[in-house]
């Protein structure tokens, strides 16, 4: 009877654990498609200019604007996808996103001006809101090893960015830049009907929480400053991030004529930088786990100004390799921001907090887009882009000095709650 019972608790056990890995491939894979749907008009831009009837010599910096309302409602509607999953279900929350994504990417290729192609990729943001506040929050649900979770979770997020202009660039050799909207919009809708399915027949179980993550009930001590830091990291790295992975595929077009003139070829590359660089999030993730936060994020914001700064150098395959050390390291930070986060604020405000900060993360990151398009119309040049992403990647350091020092200390215990 007992060898029966312990059968069963291993096979329930074994469910259980099956679902939660399908659980977080479903939200690594939201990740990857928030990621991509965002960047594909940076590829697909030029190729919709002049669609449009926008001149040649123009159509990139002049579509530009038409794009901003998406990165601006990308951060601003978070706060209200944190707030209607907190009120509703984090789960069913992810189900719109998924379907809501796809279906506004669908009807974004079916635009027939700029303005309706802007009112889609508006769309594309309002539901791409949604997978970093209510997502994230359920990636760092449970304790234990954060930092490799956030890693993992970022890996998916920038191969999603990677795939963008490798996707993009391929139907634009052969197809159009409309099926780049239209063949990811109906995958997303199938992948959100796949999930509603899973959670209709209620395996999703989130993993079981630590002791230190149950004795976690309020902030922690040293919290105004943790908080400080990230918001000087979101504001200063939204910029740079928002830059880089708008720009470099364009850049590599422009920059790169002695490799290839074929935006396929370039839009590979571009993918290449993104994909690489994105396991640099890995080796954070674990870096955060087992040292002290303030010295791995210290040691990755020194490096962006430097190789930013070389970029701003570089052509062809110098440009290549420039970029690929840049982008490990902001693609690096990504995880820290939300380990911090998850060390110093409790589970019932992280959507909260993971919204705010995304909301400056992205309206800066659109601010960044209007400071480009000015550089570029002003003949500054990509270089001069690159050299103002340098100068402010520079207030990272700032923040790395501004944290507090014993982070993983009480993330470990679960002691000193802030009164």
């Amino acid at each position: 009877m007992i060898e029966i019972v312990i059968q069963r608790f291993r096979f329930f056990e074994g469910r259980i654990v099956r679902a939660q890995k399908l659980r977080f491939t479903f939200l690594n894979v939201g990740h990857f498609v928030d990621h991509l749907f965002m960047l594909v008009f940076a590829k697909a831009a030029f190729s919709a200019g002049l669609y449009f009837g926008l001149a040649e010599d123009g159509a990139y910096a002049d579509m530009i604007p038409y794009g901003i309302p998406s990165l601006v409602l990308f951060g601003a509607c978070a706060p209200i996808a944190a707030h209607l999953a907190d009120k509703w279900q984090r789960n069913g929350m992810i189900i719109v996103f998924f379907i809501g994504i796809g279906l506004a990417a669908i009807a974004t290729g079916f635009a027939e001006t700029a303005l309706q192609m802007s009112f889609g990729l508006a769309a594309i943001g309002i539901f791409a809101a949604i997978y970093h506040p209510v997502g994230i929050a359920m990636v760092i649900q449970g304790g234990g090893n954060i930092g490799w979770r956030l890693g993992a979770n970022g890996v998916w997020g920038n191969m999603g960015v990677a795939a963008a202009p490798l996707i993009t660039g391929f139907i634009l050799a052969d197809y159009s830049w409309q099926l780049a909207f239209i063949l990811p919009g109906c995958i997303a809708v199938c992948i959100g009907i796949a999930f509603a399915i899973f959670v209709r027949r209620g395996k999703v179980r989130p993993p079981v929480s630590t002791s230190a993550e149950k004795a976690m009930v309020g902030f922690m001590t040293g919290w105004p400053r943790a908080l400080l830091a990230v918001a000087l990291i979101s504001s200063a790295g939204g910029f740079v991030f928002g830059t880089l992975s708008f720009v470099i595929p364009r850049m590599f077009e422009v920059s790169m004529q002695d490799v290839s003139d074929n935006v396929a070829i370039t839009g590979l590359l571009a993918a290449l930088v993104y994909a690489i660089a994105a396991f640099a999030q890995l080796v954070v993730g674990r870096l955060i786990d087992k040292k002290e936060i303030r010295s791995v994020l210290l040691v990755v914001a020194l490096a962006q100004p430097i190789l930013i700064g070389i970029m701003a150098t570089q052509s062809n395959y110098g440009l290549f390799f420039a970029s690929l050390g840049a982008m490990a390291f902001v693609f690096g930070q990504i995880p820290i921001t939300d380990a911090i986060i998850s060390r110093y604020v409790p589970d019932l405000w992280r959507a909260k907090i993971l919204s705010v900060k995304l909301a400056l993360n992205l309206v800066i990151g659109a601010l960044a887009l209007f400071a480009a398009r000015y550089i570029l119309e002003t003949g500054g040049g990509f270089q001069m882009i690159m050299v103002v992403s340098a100068s402010l990647a520079c207030l990272i350091v700032v923040a790395a000095l501004i944290l507090p020092t014993k982070s993983r200390h009480l993330a470990e215990t679960g002691t000193a709650p802030a009164e």
